[in-house]
């Protein structure tokens, strides 16, 4: 039987052309956006780092990793749209560092001193839950003055999670690992104090409590940094230390000597060889309509993200809108879940939670391609049982224990976002295409929606209805819900992991199905909860 997918895509149709300018405009509005975080504070900060003789967050990373391997960055629009700068003053990722698949931290000094603030601190906190669920080995690559103090509030409190998870990683058997190149001062000293191995900078890192300003006012001692918490004094006296480095590039030779030596092993061996797709990745970049509304076929997105094209469809004859099938990716067994038509119906809904049970008997990870309006609204489907259909969905992606993969290309609206597994349902890794959308309800429909319930209340009361101030208001909310359901928005809120290029989604999704099986890789056997049939 031939499963390997044909295409209709037509690369010189006018459609296709206008589709694939349509993302790349998106696309460039992404990039300038990155290209904030990658500046971090700006070229007077950069200039001044490099002047003391340090390196880069992105350039210690680089030194870090294997020449010539792949860095995954992790939440590269954190804080966007908000009042910090975009990328949080932290860099995330996964990379390879002797073979061996680890979660990166490095704080960027260039960002007023590496300080935390809110952003920061989510971004970290999702970081070690990634590293936790698939038991990645942490590298935190530090130097940061601390919590950023005027926004302390929404800091001390939550930000003791930080601490509490190096340590329940370390309990768990996931090794963790500090770098510390400068400051790493009060409630960040806690961060080399959990860890299961420090190396600190000779004459650059600096690790204490409280400074010597500090000392001097809660004591009336005098010191120094050096004999308070210098390298060479953890190095010798307290035995934080556990290596010492005369300078950055040691301090990395050693970090990677340290993951040399952690006898770490996958759950999973890699794949061998595997076949790519037959068809080219850069036609994905004119798949997706600029109008949301507007249908197109998600199997010509999987064509071009599975090996050899091949994918076996389940239940291709039912349930159209959603399209459901077993291939490979990167030489990993998955299941793909794909909206077609955007609604989701009720026999869409069963055929959902028959196919996510199967891939927890099998053991094998789901990848959820969205593009979906939601579950279908009206008399006909409420008689029809929609919501307990659509509710049956939603358990199984709530119960299911295989891991997860999440890939907004489209509309991911209302429900169906939740029963499409988005970040509430904690995907291991959720990315967004540029076209992504992700609200409530449409922009259109929620300003309606509204419209019509004023207009209502208006003639309970025996009132006018101003239909003129119905029009201004319908455009404000319009704006309102479309600036919030863009992909940059969402992903600064860290509600996905990243936006990225069409053309590297079978790029992530193999690094991400690579990651996931450090760990083992296993369904639920039951513990569905009640179905209600």
């Amino acid at each position: 039987m031939v499963t390997v997918l044909g295409s209709r895509l037509d690369p010189s149709g006018p459609e296709y052309v206008a589709n694939r300018e349509a993302m790349l405009d998106k696309l460039r509005g992404v990039e300038a956006e990155h290209a904030k975080a990658i500046g971090g504070g700006g070229a007077k900060y950069v200039e001044r780092h490099r002047k003391r003789g340090k390196l880069l967050a992105r350039e210690r990373i680089e030194l870090l990793l294997d020449p010539d391997t792949p860095f995954l960055e992790l939440s590269p629009l954190a804080a966007w749209g908000s009042d910090y700068p975009v990328g949080a003053s932290l860099v995330t990722g996964i990379g390879v560092i002797e073979g061996v698949e680890c979660l990166v931290t490095a704080n960027d000094p260039t960002v007023r001193g590496g300080a935390s603030n809110p952003w920061t601190l989510k971004k970290a906190l999702r970081a070690n839950e990634i590293a936790f669920a698939n038991r990645l080995p942490v590298v935190s690559l530090v130097e940061s003055g601390g919590a950023d103090l005027p926004s302390q509030k929404e800091i001390f409190i939550p930000g003791g999670a930080l601490f509490k998870d190096i340590t329940r990683l370390s309990a768990a058997g996931v090794p963790t690992v500090a770098v510390v190149f400068g400051n790493s001062t009060a409630g960040g000293a806690y961060i080399p104090g959990m860890s299961d191995h420090v190396i600190m900078v000779k004459e650059r890192a600096k690790v204490f409590l409280g400074g010597p300003p500090l000392v001097k006012m809660a004591t009336g001692e005098e010191s120094d940094d050096e004999s308070l918490g210098g390298a060479e004094m953890h190095a010798r006296t307290s035995g934080l230390a556990d290596y010492f480095a005369v300078d950055e590039p040691d301090a990395l030779r050693q970090a990677r000597r340290v993951v040399a030596r952690l006898n770490w092993r996958k759950a999973h061996a890699d794949p061998g060889v595997v076949e790519p797709p037959k068809y080219d990745e850069e036609e994905l970049l004119g798949i997706v309509p600029g109008d949301l509304k507007a249908p197109f076929d998600p199997r010509e997105v999987v064509a071009r993200v599975v090996d050899g094209s091949d994918f076996d469809e389940f239940k291709p004859l039912y349930g159209p809108s959603l399209v459901t099938g077993w291939a490979e990716l990167h030489g990993y067994p998955v299941g793909v879940l794909a909206n077609a038509q955007g609604v989701l119906f009720s026999e869409e809904s069963q055929k959902a939670a028959q196919f996510i049970q199967l891939a927890n008997q099998r053991d094998i990870p789901l990848v959820f391609l969205h593009n979906t309006t939601g579950y279908m609204v009206g008399k006909e489907y409420e008689q029809g049982g929609i919501i307990k259909h659509g509710a049956m969905m939603i358990n199984a992606v709530s119960n299911s224990r295989v891991p997860h993969l999440s890939v907004l290309m489209g509309a991911s609206y209302g429900a169906g976002h939740y029963g499409m597994c988005g970040r509430a349902y904690d995907p291991r890794f959720l990315f967004a295409w540029p076209s992504a959308k992700s609200a409530v309800m449409g922009p259109q429909q929620l300003a309606g929606v509204l419209s019509i319930v004023a207009r209502a209340s208006a003639a309970a009361k025996g009132q006018p209805y101003d239909d003129e101030a119905d029009a201004g208001l319908r455009a404000m909310v319009e704006q309102q819900i479309e600036s919030e359901s863009l992909p940059m928005f969402l992903s600064g809120r860290l509600y996905d992991d990243g936006v990225i290029d069409p053309r590297d989604t079978r790029t992530v999704l193999g690094l991400c199905l690579s990651a996931l099986h450090t760990a083992p890789v296993e369904g639920a056997r039951g513990g569905f909860g009640v179905f209600r049939m």
